[in-house]
């Protein structure tokens, strides 16, 4: 009997300790980092052709994930809040960190794909870190 509940404890406080440090690694996670992009686009027809095909798996090759995408060229609604709308298409990816998005951005096939997408269109992008969960 003693063997009995001496296995169940040790079983017990495992689990509890297995529960802390779950914990504790979810408290030490990084934030996400959101990339938002305005995009004004002046060929719809040569972005979503050209541009989009090329660059959508470039994106998600390097870890991005479209949160959000609005606008021209195959977006959902814009609506404008307070102000004038932003550009006529904006797009909102999430990373898993700075570096990650960095790496992206400097990777050479995203530089060339960005080459092709300046022919179609200018691009304001700004990065901001999520709040912790």
């Amino acid at each position: 009997m003693k063997t009995h509940a001496t296995v169940a404890l040790a079983m017990l406080a495992g689990f509890g300790f297995g529960a802390v440090a779950v914990q504790s690694l979810h408290a030490q996670a990084k934030p996400r980092v959101y990339y938002v992009t305005e995009i004004d686009v002046t060929d719809p027809v040569g972005f979503a052709k050209e541009y989009l095909p090329i660059v959508q798996p470039i994106i998600k090759a390097h870890g991005g994930r479209f949160v959000a995408v609005g606008g021209v060229a195959g977006g959902g609604r814009i609506v404008a809040i307070e102000g004038a709308p932003p550009a006529s298409r904006v797009a909102v990816l999430t990373w898993d960190s700075f570096e990650q998005l960095e790496a992206h951005k400097s990777s050479a096939d995203f530089k060339k794909a960005r080459a092709i997408g300046e022919k179609y269109a200018t691009f304001r992008s700004f990065a901001i870190e999520g709040l912790p969960n």
